[in-house]
């Protein structure tokens, strides 16, 4: 029999994260990823080719059955998760846009600020920004964000600056900014997790276009693969197992926690036994493990006593209006998002929650010629090969995620009828989101195309402007299929990420997330995983046993 302190399952911004704190604390840990450290070629600046067009290529990571990203809808037809999470050492941090955002003290008290929610599930967090605020502190410092809070009185108190200052503005990020400024709103620099100065021994960023969906070629955004993870193994406190794809966690009679069961490299079963077992492998990832870890005890699941893992999933729609300038904006300088408001994050009228609204990142040729350039024209053929030519490089856009409502039937389940190679079943995605969630999104639409108008912008439209309700669960921000909470009837794990009702079981990923914020959830999932650690080390005497 194999044995470890801890294994922690998932290499990404959760997991990464909180396997540094453990190692770094005397714990040693087997970190457990399916993937291998990408070897996908970094200079390779290919327009077809990044984590923004996945319906061509599949991003950073092994491929085919061994780790494909599929999951099941409910129509039966099975289909890949657009836009997909790497399957590497550091996950979608390799890869992801790397906006470093908080979120704000009342996205953590939703309930408390706006009442009961007809039709959703929408709930406080177990603990307060307040609570959380030393964790974005370490992800800021210890993974590295550049940024700036001035010009924002919305945020959250902080008691250290970034560590890096903001990226300089480009042409684009100048017009919005004067142009926020002009309407009453107020702008301030993106956050980012990327070194807009040398940081941590790596260089600052070149301002490669080629960034979004792209590893850096010089290794200046910041991810868990190149920031806590080599810390955590020079502690020689932690050892990184890859291409490593974890089937089941096993529990004894008690229902305690006792380790994993994975395939390894060589395609072997293997057992892996611990004191201390975290679930890091993403929203979708870390629900699908629980809802397959079926024994006598927790035949529905481990934490499922209640029906409750794999509810209440969150994703982000992007809204927001994009047009045209007069002159030329486009000078292939990296990574583009420079400037955001966060005006219309709360007390909106009508609707709870909101979002952010920020410039976008560059847009390769292949992604801007999705559909028509200009409203009414063709989106093929010469007159789009025109527009394409006369306006690609003049193009300005603001834009954002809205914050979802969760609901009780808008979740992942297990499809038993179609596995994959190891006998695991796909996820099938069941139920639709909130009318709040439509209201919120167009509302944000309609702003940022008013915004643009008056700015002078020309041939302006809506951007993700919809009366559907979002569906199903997915996409590059997963969250909430294993809330916190207290009550064990309406969530999965306590305020520290420990699942109630089995014992050395954590989790420590998106899949916490009460609400998922009208921001990118990566500095929140990384301070999360940081409180996990905590967690665990301060409690780790008495789980020795």
């Amino acid at each position: 029999m194999e044995f470890t302190d801890a294994i922690v399952v998932g290499s990404g911004a959760g997991g990464g994260c909180c396997a540094k704190v453990l190692a770094a604390a005397g714990i040693h840990v087997v970190l457990l990823e399916r993937g291998e450290w990408n070897r996908t070629d970094p200079m390779g600046e290919d327009d077809l080719a990044g984590q923004r067009t996945p319906r061509l290529v599949q991003g950073p990571g092994p491929h085919g059955r061994r780790t494909r990203k599929e999951h099941f809808e409910n129509n039966g037809n099975d289909g890949v998760v657009y836009p997909n999470n790497a399957a590497c050492v550091g996950s979608g941090t390799v890869t992801y846009g790397a906006m470093g955002w908080r979120f704000l003290p009342d996205d953590f008290r939703l309930k408390s600020k706006y009442g009961e929610l007809a039709g959703s599930t929408m709930d406080d967090w177990p603990f307060t920004y307040d609570d959380l605020e030393p964790f974005y502190e370490q992800a800021e410092w210890e993974v590295g964000v550049a940024g700036s809070d001035e010009g924002n009185p919305f945020c959250g108190p902080r008691k250290k600056n970034y560590p890096m200052p903001p990226f300089p503005y480009t042409p684009e990020s100048k017009i919005m900014d004067a142009a926020f400024r002009q309407q009453g709103l107020h702008p301030f620099p993106t956050p980012l997790l990327r070194n807009s100065i040398p940081f941590n021994g790596r260089p600052a960023c070149i301002h490669n276009r080629f960034c979004v969906g792209y590893q850096c070629p010089i290794d200046a955004k910041n991810g868990t693969q190149n920031t806590v993870i080599p810390v955590a193994l020079a502690t020689g406190n932690l050892e990184l197992r890859t291409r490593c794809m974890v089937v089941e966690v096993m529990t004894d009679d008690t229902g305690k926690a006792i380790g994993v069961k994975y395939f390894d490299k060589n395609h072997q079963m293997q057992e892996l036994h611990a004191k201390v077992v975290v679930l890091a492998a993403a929203a979708l990832g870390t629900a699908r493990l629980l809802l397959a870890s079926k024994t006598t005890r927790f035949p529905n699941g481990i934490g499922n006593t209640h029906d409750v893992v794999g509810r209440n999933v969150q994703t982000h729609r992007y809204v927001g209006a994009k047009g045209y300038w007069k002159d030329e904006l486009f000078t292939e300088d990296g990574p583009g998002t420079n400037v955001a408001i966060c005006d219309f994050s709360h007390n909106n009228p009508g609707f709870v929650g909101g979002g952010i609204l920020h410039t976008d990142f560059q847009f390769t040729p292949y992604i801007f010629a999705n559909g028509s350039v200009v409203p009414g024209t063709s989106s093929w053929g010469q007159e789009h090969k025109d527009l394409m030519r006369r306006y690609y490089r003049r193009q300005i856009r603001i834009i954002g995620p809205i914050q979802d409502m969760p609901t009780w039937e808008r979740r992942v389940v297990l499809n038993d009828s179609a596995k994959d190679c190891w006998g695991l079943p796909f996820v099938r995605s069941e139920g639709n989101g909130h009318i709040n969630d439509v209201k919120a999104g167009n509302f944000l639409s309609d702003r940022a195309f008013e915004i643009l108008q008056k700015a002078g912008a020309e041939h302006v439209q809506h951007q993700g402007k919809s009366n559907n309700l979002p569906y199903g669960g997915g996409g590059q921000h997963q969250g909430g299929t294993c809330r916190m909470g207290n009550d064990p009837k309406t969530s999965v794990t306590n305020g520290w990420g420990k699942v109630h009702e089995t014992e050395n079981l954590y989790i420590a990923d998106g899949s916490l997330l009460v609400s998922i914020g009208g921001f990118n959830p990566a500095l929140t999932i990384m301070a999360l995983g940081f409180r996990v650690g905590e967690g665990i080390v301060r409690d780790w005497d008495s789980m020795r046993g």
